[in-house]
């Protein structure tokens, strides 16, 4: 038996895990944030569709080989209708003023409510930038995908906005709405205001916020798994956003699914959270089936990374591919480092066990004693990220005043 891992059920009396009883949060209208109170005004419109008529998407779907309102259309004639709404293969349709799912979901929510604010992130993708709501006054995310004649494009974007509006546990990012214009799809989510894990290393993470924050990236892993039957397949602190509120929640599951990293597509300055048996599966041509152990190497990976503010593997391997990939495959996994407790250590071992099937499963982490103590601890949250954002803001100003150039015409002595 693996140290710290208990491969039988929580004992009696002890608290029962979160996912005993998933929350599913209702309807989120515009009247319980504030604004304007009708029908139509619904963000997380759960009972939206009742009074509508029920939608038939075959029928929608434009004939083969017609084209629809030329450029940009034309190019997407397989799912872009005449009437400009989109359809994506039986599962919903999109138009300029919101989203139809097939479940009888819908969000109706479009550009003309929206100001644009500063961007947020850009990727391959495409951009993400601050919204705001003005009928309600809420801040959101909204990503912006440009389509491409690619169907598995067109497939992570369905597969992303599926799971978005299924996806209702407390550690997934809330999803606002879609719309679809030209040939772009867009997609609002909730704000997360302190932004990634990532940007909020350096300034120290003690083990109690270490192991609130791993707690809420199992049980959203855990929901995705469970529920929804997906597989993350990108697990890093760049996915895993936190709010000023102390809130931890996962993002980009679907596109990162969907469109799998692997080793060609990997760049020199890139941090890999590849668990040892996909560098090796890709290399040998043999991919196999991507399992729940391949998330749980890139959990401890980042563990680590947030508990030590840096990528753990040495800095001279981010511009040598090659000797990155050969030392996850081949060297000794990264440790936490010192100062943390005999729990947090076991619990990171367990997930970088090379041999994927010695890794826990989910329901072993959230056993394990270092995550059983943080449901019944206080946490200061708030005051951490607090910190963590005064810090960011601090190292920032300094490296802006160290690069910039002398001021002409300024002696560096007094006469």
């Amino acid at each position: 038996m693996r140290q710290g891992f208990s491969d039988s059920a929580a004992a009696p009396g002890s608290r029962a895990s979160p996912f005993n009883a998933v929350r599913k949060k209702p309807g989120l209208k515009l009247s319980d944030i504030g604004g304007r109170d009708s029908p139509g005004d619904s963000l997380m419109g759960a009972g939206l569709g009742a009074g509508r008529p029920s939608l038939d998407l075959s029928e929608r779907r434009a004939p083969q080989g017609e084209g629809s309102l030329g450029t940009p259309f034309s190019n997407f004639s397989k799912i872009v209708d005449p009437s400009g709404q989109l359809n994506f293969g039986g599962k919903a349709v999109l138009n300029a003023s919101g989203v139809n799912f097939s479940t009888g979901q819908s969000f109706s929510i479009n550009m003309t409510e929206l100001q644009l604010e500063e961007e947020l992130g850009r990727g391959n993708y495409g951009t993400v930038k601050k919204v705001l709501h003005k009928p309600t006054n809420v801040a959101m995310a909204m990503k912006e995908i440009r389509l491409e004649l690619e169907d598995s494009k067109l497939n992570a974007i369905i597969m992303e906005l599926d799971i978005l509006h299924r996806a209702t546990a407390p550690e997934i990012v809330e999803f606002y709405g879609a719309f679809f214009i030209e040939s772009c799809v867009y997609y609002c989510m909730e704000y997360m205001d302190a932004g990634s894990l990532d940007k909020l290393q350096g300034a120290g993470v003690p083990e109690d916020v270490l192991a609130r924050i791993t707690a809420s990236m199992v049980r959203g892993l855990k929901f995705l798994k469970d529920e929804l039957q997906i597989i993350h397949r990108d697990v890093k602190p760049t996915n895993v956003l936190v709010n000023r509120g102390g809130l931890v929640k996962l993002c980009d599951f679907g596109v990162s699914g969907q469109l799998e990293k692997s080793l060609a597509k990997t760049n020199i300055g890139c941090q890999s959270y590849m668990a040892p048996e996909r560098i090796k599966g890709e290399s040998q041509n043999k991919l196999g089936t991507y399992t729940v152990s391949s998330d749980v190497w890139s959990l401890g990976l980042s563990m680590i990374e947030i508990a030590m503010g840096q990528y753990p593997y040495p800095p001279e391997t981010y511009s040598n591919v090659f000797a990155q990939l050969t030392a996850i495959v081949h060297g000794d996994p990264p440790h936490l480092p010192d100062g943390f407790s005999d729990d947090a250590h076991a619990f990171v071992d367990g997930c970088l066990e090379k041999e994927p099937e010695r890794r826990p499963t989910y329901s072993d982490l959230i056993q394990h004693p270092f995550l059983v103590a943080d449901q019944t601890r206080d946490v200061d949250m708030k005051g951490w990220v607090k910190r963590a954002l005064e810090y960011r803001a601090s190292a920032s100003a300094q490296a802006a005043a160290a690069a910039a150039p002398p001021l002409h015409g300024v002696s560096a002595s007094a006469d």
